[in-house]
C-alpha cells in the first residue's frame, strides 16, 4: 500500500473512532476507505480488518463512558453477551451476501433512521425513565444483542447508530445514555466477529493494528466530548453523519456508477 492511501487510512480510523464514540456509524467512513485503499481486497476481509481496528476503539469509549457517566448494565450486559454469538453467527454468513448488496440495504436503514430521528425531535434530548418497563427491557435486549449484532456480523456500518437509537426508543434513554450503552453492545458484537473472521483468516492483522491506534485516539476525544456537551450536541452529530452518509452512499449507488 502507498503512503498516501495509508496515510488517508489511518486517518479515516481516528475519524471513524470519533463517530463511532459519539453516536456510532464509524464504519461507514471506515469500510468504504479500506475498499478504496485495497482494490480487490475479499469483502470478508474488508470487514474483519475492520473489526480490528473498531473493537479497539469501541471498548476504549465504552470505558470512558463508563467511568464518567451511569451505566444501565441490566440492558447492556446482557445484549453485549448476546452479541458476542450473534454478530460471530452473522460474521460466519457473511460471505454469503452479495457484494452488492452492502450499499442498497445500509442506504434503505439510514434513510429510515434519517426519517425517524427527524420526525420524533424530542426522541433521545431528554431521558424517559418511564418507558423502562420490563418488557421494554427484553425487547431491547433481543433488538440489540439478536437482531442488531446480527446485522453486524454480516454487513456492519451503521451498527452503533442502530443501537443508539434502539436503547433511547425501547428503554427512554437520552442520547449521551444510549451511546454509552450502544459502545458496550458494539464492542461485544466487534469481538464476536472478529473471531470468527480471524479464524476463517479474513484480517489484515499489521495494517489493522495500525488502524487501531488511529481509532482509540478518536474514539477516546468522541466520548469525552459527548460527555461534555449533552444530549443535543449527539443528535446533532447524529443527523448531520446519516444524512451525509445517505447522500455519499446515494451518489455512489446511482451517479457514480
Amino acid at each position: 500500500m502507498d503512503p498516501l492511501s495509508l496515510t488517508t487510512l489511518l486517518t479515516a480510523a481516528a475519524m471513524a473512532g470519533w463517530v463511532d464514540a459519539v453516536v456510532g456509524g464509524g464504519g461507514l467512513l471506515l469500510l468504504p476507505a479500506l475498499l478504496v485503499a485495497a482494490p480487490g481486497v475479499p469483502v470478508a476481509t474488508a470487514l474483519g480488518t475492520n473489526k480490528l481496528a473498531a473493537i479497539f476503539g469501541t471498548s476504549t469509549a465504552a470505558v470512558t463512558y463508563a467511568r464518567r457517566t451511569k451505566l444501565d448494565w441490566a440492558v447492556a450486559g446482557p445484549s453485549a453477551g448476546l452479541a458476542v454469538l450473534t454478530a460471530g453467527l452473522g460474521a460466519a454468513l457473511a460471505g454469503a451476501v452479495p457484494a452488492g448488496a452492502y450499499r442498497p440495504v445500509v442506504l434503505l436503514v439510514l434513510v429510515s433512521v434519517a426519517v425517524f430521528v427527524l420526525v420524533r425531535p424530542r426522541l433521545g434530548v431528554v431521558a424517559q425513565p418511564a418507558r423502562r418497563t420490563p418488557r421494554r427491557v427484553v425487547a431491547a435486549v433481543a433488538v440489540a444483542g439478536l437482531g442488531i449484532a446480527l446485522y453486524d456480523g454480516l454487513i456492519g456500518p451503521g451498527t452503533g447508530t442502530f443501537l443508539v437509537l434502539a436503547f433511547t426508543a425501547l428503554v427512554g434513554a437520552d442520547f449521551v445514555h444510549g451511546s454509552a450503552m450502544a459502545k458496550v453492545v458494539n464492542a461485544g458484537t466487534n469481538l464476536g466477529a472478529l473471531v470468527v473472521f480471524a479464524w476463517t483468516g479474513h484480517v489484515w492483522w499489521l495494517l489493522g493494528a495500525a488502524m487501531a491506534v488511529c481509532n482509540v485516539a478518536g474514539a477516546a476525544l468522541g466520548a469525552r466530548m459527548a460527555l461534555r456537551r449533552g444530549a443535543g450536541f449527539v443528535r446533532v452529530v447524529l443527523l448531520v453523519v446519516v444524512l451525509a452518509l445517505v447522500g455519499k452512499l446515494g451518489y455512489d449507488q446511482w451517479l457514480a456508477s
